[in-house]
């Protein structure tokens, strides 16, 4: 399985959906799962310290004197059956490495999540486009509908965090869309007060876990 979760502006809660989606999967595949932090947000989210040492980032400017096989090197278990590779510092570039690292990815074992927030660099796009499950996080808001649309990808899914007083209904964003919705996130208060207080991993909201429970 080898998913990304992707939006179409920021502020969409990619990175809450991502590694939720992450927490998920890591307790019922016994193999495990790698998650791939873009966007630098995910050790917040999980309430971890920032990782030190080389990142993703760091990978990707190597080119190929790294071996790809290095990239196990840089990852590190943050939860029960669920393993990270930190964004690590300095800018995405080498976009000539990025099919490499969807290779690599998706001939890992593991269920691999990649968070690539919104789609403004090649090395994400590339990893988006590549992924089996390409999941299109979005709230129902006319804005975020309008630059899905626009989006040069096209997701395989939609996964909608809902928001009380919205104009727009999840069967409009999949009317609008054209794709189905795998997961509809409820607004939850107590999403925001785990990721607050870091607790995100060990106390999944069950709200959150049950919404993502279809498109894991």
């Amino acid at each position: 399985m080898f998913v990304s979760c992707w939006s179409a502006k920021g502020g969409s809660g990619t990175t809450v959906v991502a590694v939720s989606l992450a927490l998920v999967l890591a307790r019922h595949r016994p193999d495990g799962v790698l998650f791939v932090d873009t966007r630098g947000d995910a050790p917040a989210v999980l309430g971890i310290p920032e990782p030190d040492g080389p990142g993703l980032a760091d990978w990707l400017a190597a080119g190929s004197e790294v071996p790809a096989d290095g990239l196990a090197r840089i990852e590190r278990g943050v939860a029960p059956g669920l393993a990270l590779i930190a964004r690590g510092d300095g800018p995405l570039g080498r976009p000539d490495r990025a099919e490499v690292l969807a290779a690599v990815l998706a001939a890992d074992r593991r269920a691999v999540v990649i968070d690539c927030g919104p789609l403004d660099l090649e090395v994400t796009r590339v990893l988006a486009a590549s992924s089996i499950h390409s999941l299109l996080v979005t709230r129902p808001c006319y804005l975020a509908l309008r630059r899905a649309v626009a989006s040069p990808l096209q997701p395989s899914a939609l996964v909608v965090v809902d928001e009380p007083g919205r104009a727009l209904s999840t069967a409009d964003v999949e009317d609008v869309l054209g794709v189905p919705v795998v997961a509809r996130v409820p607004y939850d208060p107590a999403v925001a007060r785990a990721v607050d207080a870091g607790l995100l991993a060990s106390r999944l909201p069950r709200g959150l876990e049950r919404a993502l429970r279809h498109a894991a």
